[in-house]
């Protein structure tokens, strides 16, 4: 890579997957950033844009998914990795609105390479690929409520979880009035 450093973001809630993420990209002549959620990860993206992401989908405060949603708006040509273990099966989670996709634990450091480096190669000017410029957002569901947090404007809002219905809808955000589309997660 020579004297140029690519700057990665890794965004997980799992403190030990961000150290050894950490360590393993450093190793390969990485400059690596860590984050905790996705609200973590705006506020060092204030600071200094990282070449590409790499994130978790399943975070307290704003997940993967919200963070991928808002990233995709305000920086649609920065290359996205997300890795979950909470999707079972082939194929990518509906909506997700990222360049790579991996199950935890079903991939290697060379694979996750690999990757990167396919990704990075084509960054800045990569192939133009139609995606869609919102994601439904992945929520939790904890008691009788869910919160939503909007892509837009970043507030969020609980609603009864009758209210929210089965699987997937669309609501508009209480604050700004964005139309928020939604998936629930698993029960807690």
């Amino acid at each position: 890579m020579g004297d140029f450093q690519y700057r990665i973001l890794v965004v997980d809630d799992d403190e030990q997957i961000r150290r050894v993420s950490e360590a393993v990209l450093s190793g390969r002549g990485y400059e690596v950033r860590t984050a905790t959620d996705g609200f973590e990860a705006l506020a060092l993206m204030r600071r200094a844009l990282p070449d590409l992401i790499v994130s978790d989908l399943k975070m307290p405060n704003m997940s993967g998914f919200e963070l991928l949603s808002v990233v995709r708006r305000r920086f649609p040509q920065m290359p996205v990795i997300a890795i979950t273990g909470e999707f079972e099966g082939a194929g990518n989670p509906e909506g997700l609105l990222a360049d790579a996709f991996f199950h935890k634990g079903q991939y290697s450091p060379e694979e996750l390479f690999k990757e990167i480096q396919s990704l990075l190669e084509q960054s800045p000017i990569r192939p133009h690929r139609p995606k869609a410029d919102k994601a439904p957002v992945w929520i939790p569901r904890n008691g009788n409520y869910v919160v939503l947090t909007c892509p837009e404007c970043l507030r969020s809002f609980s609603i009864p979880e009758e209210e929210a219905g089965k699987g997937s809808g669309e609501l508009p955000c209480i604050s700004c009035g964005t139309q928020i589309r939604y998936t629930l997660g698993p029960k807690a």
